[in-house]
């Protein structure tokens, strides 16, 4: 589907534009979409709805008003979530931090400033969510009058608008709660329409009902050879298997603890939880298993489909063939584990200042480069096993089974030849594509996926890093600097979605829904119905692909204190590997967020985190090893000197900006509050019956 990243000319330019229609006009308002018309305006809805080609067109601006999850443009108007001044649900986690001091995150989110009369991460009134329900019933009340289409295309077309609108639901449903429920256009004679937010579990009904009447007038994939049904085409239209994967999504937020609970995850004081909007009133073990059903019927469907979805594997075992995998099959618009994706624009662009990838790297603008730099945190670098699938841990080397000392090889294993160094990848390949670690290539040749280039250098002193971490005084002692908008500022860099040169002139999209996030969700719902062992058999798929072994040959293999792992034969403990595994492998996807607000854990909200300075060792006169601040590349490098080794480590707790949270335990109603962001407080005093959200 070509088109889907740009407005169409014409009569739709015209729609969207003007937002308003002689007929069909709303008398009950909220959101921007239900405020006011626009003046000037004169589009019928007879002209939209005459004929075929406008229809057509009219939705495919329905698809570009999808929510796309990376910044690309300056703005502070919709949709909010477009802007660099916003932020990432990522950053506020444990597995990112921003130095940006002029964004949401920096200053909102961190300092404890957001209130109800902010955008939160996803704006309520300011992310085209309602103006996408509307135009999508619009499009649904009005089908049967338009000429032209047989009655299958008519089918599809109403299928696909339900699949945009439940997707703006959960766009919302995910992070607020209950939400009024919006099941047809306005026509401003009918009477009372019930505006009030419906509870947590309508919410989800509504959307699910939205789904499975799309679900049978849907494509499974677009795989055909036909125009209608051809991929180069069509890519981007929701299918049968989107359709299906949002729906066991959908069902695994309403069957997971800050839903499914025995008590809600405020005070029970509030009028939300009252009203059962942000919690069930109960637990239900049933929910479990219809999301479980859910993810079954997608993995049979698929099946029955000749497995057209799954996971991009690699062409050879190398660390470097296992990275290229992880990365064309989120990057490649062709790739067989996108399941439903979204797009703004064709390619990258040196004139598109504002874009994701424009702002983290070498072509940061001068408008103020870096300001996109999540910097990775050490908690997050942890999370990633050794390149045999054994858990990290500071003081083993799960690879030689050697302890660390001062030539410690946290990412990489040096090996001395006589006129260079052989470097071998230590760690989880997934690593490397999620933060640049010290030692990392420039370069992972998109073609061959051979590592070209110098390697970054993040250590004090370094070539990159130099000093956006700390300073090397001439005694030897470290002063932190972690300085903003830089790019290193935690000692790692960020590398997800933003993949160097290569990225430009290539397809940018937001992938939605993916095969590996299904895996992972099936595991999960295996995982809360007692099948354990089928549970880590999908979590060992995951991990299979990147080349390490399963999560019990892992354990098996560690040489620490295993009273330190979680256990694996207990729910709790696969659940938690699950939980881990979904950072490693959904980095900046904005599941990390999802699954702290889904369980319910403040614990990762309150807890510090950490970043790493690095120091590179070199010999003194004496043979002995000392920190030293002197770059590689330059003078050593042209000196014929080989490639640094030897490096010292130092974790370091991250100040700028520390988070107000971390003052506060997990059971603080004040971190509890945190779970479900605000409502604006414009639109709960227009008084057509929202609900604040508890604590704010």
């Amino acid at each position: 589907m070509k088109s889907y990243h740009k407005l169409t000319t014409g009569v739709l330019a015209l729609i969207i534009a003007a937002m308003t229609f002689t007929a069909c006009t709303d008398e009950i308002k909220f959101g921007n979409a239900f405020i006011e018309k626009t003046p000037g305006g004169t589009v019928s809805l007879d002209t939209v709805f005459g004929s075929a080609e406008y229809t057509k067109q009219f939705l495919v601006g329905l698809y570009v008003l999808q929510y796309y999850g990376l910044p690309f443009k300056n703005a502070t108007s919709a949709p909010w979530s477009a802007s660099y001044w916003n932020s990432k649900y990522d950053a506020m986690t444990d597995l990112y931090q921003q130095h940006f001091s002029g964004s949401a995150a920096y200053n909102k989110y961190y300092g404890g400033l957001l209130t109800s009369n902010d955008d939160a991460l996803i704006s309520y009134n300011h992310d085209f969510v309602w103006e996408t329900i509307r135009r999508c019933w619009l499009l649904i009340d009005n089908i049967d009058n338009v000429p032209e289409l047989t009655d299958a295309e008519r089918k599809n077309i109403v299928a696909q608008a339900k699949c945009l609108a439940a997707a703006r639901y959960f766009d919302l449903y995910s992070v607020y709660g209950g939400l009024p429920i919006i099941d047809h256009t306005f026509t401003g004679v009918e009477g009372t329409v019930e505006t009030k937010r419906a509870t947590a579990e309508q919410t989800a009904e509504f959307m699910v009902k939205l789904l499975d009447e799309a679900i049978p007038d849907l494509l499974w994939a677009y795989n055909g050879n036909t125009i209608e049904t051809d991929a180069a085409n069509n890519t981007g239209r929701w299918t049968q298997a989107a359709a299906m994967a949002l729906k066991a999504k959908i069902l695994l937020f309403n069957a997971s603890p800050l839903y499914n609970a025995d008590q809600p995850y405020y005070d029970g004081t509030t009028q939300a939880e009252k009203d059962s909007i942000v919690w069930h009133g109960g637990f239900k073990q049933e929910r479990w298993q219809r999301a479980l059903n859910a993810c079954a019927d997608f993995f049979q469907k698929n099946a029955a489909n000749g497995n057209f979805f799954g996971l991009n594997q690699a062409t050879g075992t190398t660390p470097e063939a296992y990275r290229q995998a992880y990365r064309m099959g989120y990057v490649y618009q062709g790739s067989p584990e996108i399941i439903h994706r979204t797009a703004v624009t064709t390619t990258t662009s040196n004139k598109a200042s504002y874009q994701w990838c424009n702002f983290v790297g070498p072509f940061g603008s001068s408008n103020g480069p870096f300001r996109h730099s999540y910097g990775p945190t050490e908690e997050y670098v942890e999370m990633f096993p050794w390149s045999n699938g054994t858990p990290f841990d500071w003081e083993q080397d799960s690879i030689d089974g050697k302890i660390y000392g001062e030539k410690g090889q946290l990412f990489y294993k040096y090996t001395q030849l006589k006129t260079s160094v052989k470097k071998d990848a230590s760690r989880d390949p997934r690593l490397y594509e999620n933060a640049i670690v010290n030692g990392q290539t420039l370069s992972l040749n998109w073609t061959t996926g051979k590592a070209e280039g110098d390697t970054y250098e993040l250590w004090v002193g370094g070539e990159h890093e130099s000093n956006d971490v700390a300073i090397l005084g001439a005694d030897g002692k470290t002063q932190i600097t972690e300085k903003d908008v830089a790019r290193f500022s935690t000692g790692y860099g960020t590398i997800k979605y933003y993949l160097g040169q290569e990225y430009f002139g290539k397809f940018v999209h937001w992938v939605y829904l993916s095969y590996s996030e299904m895996l992972l969700m099936y595991a999960e719902c295996l995982a809360q119905c007692g099948q354990l062992e089928e549970a880590i058999a999908k979590v060992d798929e995951v991990r299979a692909r990147v080349g390490l072994k399963g999560l019990k040959y892992g354990q098996a293999a560690y040489k620490g204190n295993k009273a330190n792992l979680p256990d694996l034969n207990t729910k709790e403990g696969v659940l938690e590997e699950i939980l881990r595994e979904r950072a490693c492998e959904l980095g900046m996807s904005n599941n990390r967020y999802y699954d702290m607000i889904r369980y319910k854990r403040t614990d990762w909200m309150t807890k510090r985190l950490h970043g790493l300075v690095t120091y590179r060792m070199m010999q003194n006169s004496k043979r002995e090893w000392v920190r030293s601040s002197r770059p590689y590349i330059g003078d050593d490098k042209k000196a014929g000197q080989k490639e640094p080794s030897v490096f010292d480590y130092e974790r370091f707790e991250l100040q700028n900006r520390a988070r107000y949270l971390w003052d506060y335990s997990p059971n603080d109603l004040e971190a509890k509050k945190w779970l479900l962001l605000p409502l604006p407080l414009s639109e709960i005093n227009k008084n057509y019956g929202l609900i604040q959200n508890p604590g704010w």
